[in-house]
């Protein structure tokens, strides 16, 4: 059985506190289902898959595929999180932010759900840029005065944000609700095992699979940790606030290496891709866990709305 192409993150909705709604996201080479669990059961949204790479084809390239991509999956796990919580019945549903009531008072509703959509996004990257770039770069620049060797002072940045982001898992694994999530994310990947094993989509055959996946979403981000080092190595600059620069215009490039790799290593099974997908696939003890029976009836049902029909339109 050819290799299911994926993007598949577990949610959680919450009003006030408590978790009201779970699901997950699943896509295939053709459609995209999003699964979440209300009061009354399993509500399925089917949707056919728009890509950008059909109107410019040079997006579709290699390297440039992957920065593609990793924006894409952001827009569409903000649109699960947005259709998870439009689940949840109206009169407990959250009142918007003030900024979502203004753009929705100034905008139509197609083009305000762009903008909020678009607006999350720019915060996640904007987040994510702040805590695994600028700061170990802000760390380590202290220490310019005393280290002189730029290939020693990158191994150090990269030593740190490996650290920071371990340290990031770690606590949210301390978080109640978080549990969960990390449980719907191993069902996630009992579920794809099962199609990529041949196997019937049931829970007993699920249950047996492991839930630890090559092309996990974690595994790619500690790739591009690894990534960072080596091309940032390259690219140096004594000036801190320049070597800061370098680093974010740097970041589509480590983006694009690291999701070719992940792609190599998803649809081959050889002793390279095993040492490529070892770190990522140990960092999975935190980040996924054990599911229940009933997670997994999610992720089947999610799945089986993404399953191609023709035979071998799932290869990487």
């Amino acid at each position: 059985m050819a290799n299911q192409q994926k993007q598949c993150p577990a949610f959680r909705t919450s009003i006030g506190g408590q978790a009201l709604i779970e699901g997950i996201m699943m896509r295939g080479p053709r459609k995209q289902a999003i699964a979440v669990r209300t009061a009354e059961g399993i509500t399925v949204k089917e949707d056919e898959l728009k890509f950008i790479k059909d109107r410019y084809p040079i997006l579709g390239w290699p390297l440039i595929r992957g920065t593609v991509n990793f924006l894409g999956s952001m827009v569409n796990g903000v649109k699960a999180l947005t259709y998870s919580a439009e689940q949840q019945p109206e009169e407990e549903q959250e009142e918007p932010g003030k900024l979502d009531k203004w753009i929705m008072e100034h905008f139509s509703s197609e083009t305000a759900d762009k903008l909020i959509i678009g607006i999350a996004v720019v915060l996640g990257i904007a987040l994510a840029v702040g805590l695994f770039i600028i700061l170990p770069t802000v760390l380590v620049g202290f220490l310019d005065g005393v280290l002189q060797s730029r290939v020693l002072r990158n191994l150090l940045e990269g030593v740190v944000r490996i650290a920071i982001f371990l340290g990031y898992m770690f606590l949210a694994t301390k978080l109640k609700e978080i549990k969960r999530v990390w449980m719907y994310h191993g069902a996630e990947h009992k579920t794809i095992f099962c199609y990529e094993h041949g196997l019937e989509l049931t829970v007993e055959n699920c249950r047996k699979q492991s839930r630890f996946h090559p092309r996990c979403g974690t595994s790619f981000i500690f790739i591009v940790m690894i990534v960072s080092i080596l091309v940032y190595s390259v690219f140096s600059w004594s000036n801190m606030l320049v070597r800061m620069l370098i680093r974010i215009l740097l970041l589509p490039v480590v983006v694009g290496i690291s999701y070719e790799i992940i792609k190599w290593a998803g649809r081959s099974d050889n002793w390279a891709t095993r040492i490529a997908s070892a770190p990522g696939k140990a960092l999975q003890h935190l980040t996924t866990a054990e599911p229940d029976d009933s997670m997994l009836e999610v992720a089947i049902a999610a799945m089986k709305r993404v399953i191609p029909e023709t035979a071998g339109e799932d290869a990487w």
